[in-house]
C-alpha cells in the first residue's frame, strides 16, 4: 500500500462524523448522499440545505487545496461510456438498495439500524469479491 495514510484519514473519518451528527442534530436528516442529491434534484423540500451539503463536498478539496493539502489525482477509465455507466449502476443500487454507503455505513450503523448494517455488509462484501476479480482473476 503506498498511500497508507492513517493520520489524514482518522481526521477526515472524523470530521465525516462530526457533519453528520450536526446535520441529525440540527436538521434532523441523515446524511446519506444520494438521498441529499435525489432531494435536490427532485421536487423535496430544504433545497437550501440541500444545496449547501454538494456544495462543500465539492469546495472542501478545491479549499484545502489552497492550504497545500495535495489530492492524488483519481486514475479514470479510457472509456467514458464506462465511467457513465458505473455512474448509472450505483444511482440504480442506490435507490434500489435505499440508500448509499455514507447513508447506510456511516449514519445507519451508528443508529444500530438492522437494514443499514445488512445494506453496508453487502455493499463491503460486493465490493471485496469485485476487486478480487477485477485484479486476480481477469489479469489472469
Amino acid at each position: 500500500m503506498d498511500n497508507f495514510t492513517p493520520l489524514s484519514a482518522a481526521i477526515g473519518g472524523t470530521l465525516i462524523g462530526v457533519a453528520s451528527a450536526l446535520l441529525m442534530l440540527t436538521a434532523g436528516r441523515i446524511a446519506g448522499v444520494s438521498g441529499i442529491v435525489d432531494g435536490l434534484i427532485g421536487n423535496a423540500e430544504g433545497r437550501g440545505w440541500r444545496a449547501a451539503f454538494v456544495a462543500g463536498l465539492v469546495l472542501a478539496p478545491v479549499i484545502s487545496g489552497l492550504f497545500g493539502f495535495t489530492l492524488s489525482v483519481p486514475r479514470m477509465p479510457t472509456s467514458w461510456v464506462v465511467v457513465a455507466g458505473a455512474g448509472l449502476l450505483v444511482g440504480f443500487g442506490s435507490r434500489l438498495g435505499g440508500g448509499c454507503t455514507s447513508g447506510h455505513g456511516v449514519c445507519g450503523i451508528a443508529r444500530l439500524s438492522p437494514r443499514s448494517i445488512a445494506a453496508t455488509l453487502i455493499f463491503m462484501g460486493t465490493a471485496m469479491l469485485v476487486v478480487a476479480i477485477a485484479r486476480h482473476a481477469l489479469r489472469g
